[in-house]
């Protein structure tokens, strides 16, 4: 797989699964934006790039993915904006540690429409923000631990009062972030300059 620096809402993402029929464990791309199997147009699911974690085991939209379909997101690091004199400034928060990569918690579906059409699709769940993330933003994708992983992915494990404590803020010692450029903010622009430090000449 090429490297990717700006994944934006509805475009593939890799993902890792536990498959239910076999237990196989698998990397696949999916698309970026959760849609429901029940739902009649594929283009509900750009309303589903995150799911809250407070609200995921209840939400008609993500409950049975919840007890069934979940995976983990693989990523460098993710990027938010803090609002500065009217502008919005990006910041690349990443691992303390480069040779440990955030997995984020996810959820993964299946559609498929009245024509044949089959999509699979995922969302990534979101938790109140750390220390770290906070000045930037009130929310922050769910980071799961390594411990984790097996009971995230195992689809047997269908008891949310169980896998709900899993759905915390991420520890702010384990994380680090820097000032990038604008050039980010463009969805088309996906190369190693949009986690570059910004410079004071960047625009």
């Amino acid at each position: 797989m090429a490297p990717r620096y700006n994944v934006a809402p509805t475009r593939d993402v890799a993902v890792v699964r536990q498959l239910p029929a076999t237990g196989e464990r698998e990397l696949a791309l999916l698309h970026w934006g959760l849609i429901p199997s029940w739902a009649k147009e594929p283009a509900v699911g750009a309303r589903m790039i995150n799911a809250r974690a407070e609200t995921v085991a209840e939400k008609p939209s993500f409950r049975t993915a919840f007890r069934r379909r979940r995976c983990l997101i693989p990523a460098d690091g993710f990027y938010e904006w803090q609002k500065l004199d009217g502008q919005k400034q990006p910041y690349y928060i990443h691992p303390r540690r480069e040779d440990q990569p955030f997995l984020f918690a996810g959820l993964w579906e299946h559609w498929q429409g009245e024509g044949g059409e089959t999509i699979e699709s995922c969302t990534i769940l979101t938790t109140i923000a750390n220390d770290l993330v906070r000045p930037l933003h009130d929310r922050m994708p769910v980071i799961l631990d390594p411990a984790d992983f097996d009971f995230w992915l195992n689809p047997d494990a269908q008891n949310s009062d169980a896998l709900q404590p899993l759905l915390k803020p991420y520890r702010s010692a384990a994380m680090a972030c820097y000032e990038v450029g604008r050039y980010v903010n463009n969805p088309r622009n996906d190369g190693p300059d949009c986690i570059a430090p910004r410079r004071a000449a960047d625009s």
